[in-house]
């Protein structure tokens, strides 16, 4: 496994992370099409991706950084395989490295769904084991999805 920096994602890197999003986030949040999800990231301002690449180049994780509110916040998938095994941390650290500061919106709860039916697991744990502040004043509360902010400041 490799993590490659771009700022640019091709067609097949945007499917292949279509369908991490869609497979390992809460059913609530997936896209139904490929052309929802560019237009998520068409949204977002001074992206970079973080790719995470097996033997075969195929995306197993995906992390991105960019700019909301004058401020750098990230989003970060792993493919369920891959969990417990210090991978995430590894991207969390690569992103780390590149900013003095992350923002994010992290489901604090298990009770909502994947497309797979089984139930999302919160990964606010991993998040404070990796540095993370819980700010729990600060919430998300939308129908697709009820989230604290966390933070992270080097």
């Amino acid at each position: 496994m490799k993590i490659v920096k771009q700022t640019e994602l091709n067609l097949k890197q945007k499917e292949e992370i279509f369908e991490l999003w869609n497979n390992e986030y809460p059913e609530k949040l997936t896209y139904k099409t490929i052309v929802e999800f560019e237009n998520y990231l068409s949204k977002l301002t001074e992206q970079n991706h973080y790719l995470l690449l097996n033997e075969n180049e195929e995306t197993q994780g995906w992390a991105t950084t960019f700019k909301r509110e004058n401020a750098k916040w990230f989003a970060i998938i792993l493919s369920e395989k891959l969990h417990g095994k210090g991978i995430g941390t590894k991207m969390l650290n690569t992103l780390k490295n590149d900013e003095n500061t992350l923002n994010g919106w992290v489901i604090d709860h298990n009770s909502d769904k994947k497309i797979n039916g089984n139930f999302y697991q919160s990964p606010l744990e991993f998040y404070i084991k990796n540095g993370f502040e819980i700010l729990s004043e600060i919430r998300l509360e939308i129908e697709i999805m009820s989230a604290v902010k966390i933070k992270w400041t080097k």
